[in-house]
């Protein structure tokens, strides 16, 4: 049985009309769950599929993805609205297969990434134009399958909602995490004067200071992290915080933030629920308290976003020896062991992006 799960998508037939354009996969491996639960739900199976969107959409065969906190969310059916398995995976890079009538920016043969909303984990998608992105040269399609989620994720927090200026301090949690880890690169880039990282082993610290943070500080061996993030920056505290964490950090950033700081929320590890003086202290320091998610945003939001990205990041993918930006990867595991894979990330072991390699065997 486990040959038969492995074995690569065999027919595809194109059917297009006037009004519409997509594709008719007979048999592609798709990741899928008969209930909602562990990774152990988690599954690889064949199936045909029927991809149907406009002429502006680009029919694209998976090379890689990649993991993201939100898919464990969503596997176990905690992700907010969700009553019932979705198909997983919010990114992947690979090949242009068939364009539609009206695209105008690709063509079969390029290589492209993307954010999607779900069906990463699986062999073909379908995705409009104005979503995909080019993968810069240097970086593989293996690679490459990491960039979309949390280089956007990053980049949005950063200069869409705490709007980042040059010169400013940033204190990043989770320092270990895809997310962290490009929003270093991303704040280094944008010449912010110190980048104050958090985490939980000294390997994701030495990392985080690797690519361009100047303080970082182990949560585990220093509980109360605000006191080394008022010395380092003499008691003005940061201007933005990024927090994945909420309610066990809500009063050591309230101390570690500056006065009219931003402070945006993008994750709730540590919980939703705040006991205390929180809306006295926002008030007393004057703080922005900033919520921020990516996946239910507009499709014109992430069209916006896409474009900025492209036009101000992308260009700094480069050669990796001169590179300013580059994904951190910390394990690949092939789509039949995607299972593994949960459990790996939800270790909290991992120092950077967990990938799946779904069609990358010449890489």
């Amino acid at each position: 049985m486990l040959n038969s799960l492995l074995l690569r998508p065999t027919t595809t037939i194109i059917m297009t009309s006037s009004r519409a354009f997509g594709k008719q996969v007979d048999r592609m491996r798709v990741v899928a769950q008969d209930r909602l639960g562990s990774a152990k739900e988690l599954y690889v199976r064949h199936e045909s599929k029927s991809f149907t969107g406009s002429e502006k959409d680009v029919f694209i065969k998976i090379h890689s993805s990649a993991l993201n906190r939100a898919d464990l969310l969503i596997r176990a059916g905690k992700y907010p609205g969700q009553k019932a398995p979705k198909p997983l995976g919010l990114e992947m890079a690979g090949v242009v297969e068939e364009v539609g009538g009206d695209v105008t920016k690709f063509a079969p043969g390029d290589r492209v990434m993307a954010l999607l909303s779900g069906g990463g984990y699986s062999d073909f998608t379908l995705v409009n134009e104005d979503h995909l992105m080019r993968v810069p040269e240097s970086v593989s399609l293996l690679h490459a399958g990491g960039i979309p989620e949390v280089w956007l994720t990053a980049y949005q927090l950063l200069h869409f909602v705490a709007k980042l200026q040059r010169g400013e301090k940033v204190l990043i949690h989770a320092g270990g995490s895809g997310v962290a880890t490009a929003a270093i690169q991303l704040a280094k880039l944008a010449g912010a004067a110190q980048i104050i990282v958090t985490a939980g082993t000294d390997k994701k610290l030495e990392k985080a200071l690797a690519l361009g943070a100047t303080t970082a500080i182990n949560y585990k061996t220093n509980a109360e992290f605000s006191e080394i993030v008022l010395q380092a920056t003499d008691n003005m505290g940061c201007d933005v915080i990024l927090d994945c964490v909420g309610a066990s950090y809500w009063k050591q950033n309230v101390a570690s933030i500056a006065r009219d700081g931003r402070w945006v929320l993008y994750g709730l590890m540590g919980g939703a629920a705040v006991d205390g003086h929180l809306l006295g202290m926002i008030l007393g320091k004057r703080i922005s308290l900033l919520g921020s998610t990516l996946m239910a945003r507009s499709d014109d939001y992430k069209t916006e976003l896409i474009s900025s990205f492209a036009q101000n990041a992308l260009p700094h993918f480069k050669d990796p020896s001169s590179a300013q930006l580059r994904p951190i990867i910390d394990q690949v595991f092939p789509l039949h062991s995607v299972v593994e894979a949960h459990e790996y990330m939800a270790s909290n072991k991992s120092n950077g992006k967990i990938l799946l390699n779904i069609n990358c065997d010449d890489e």
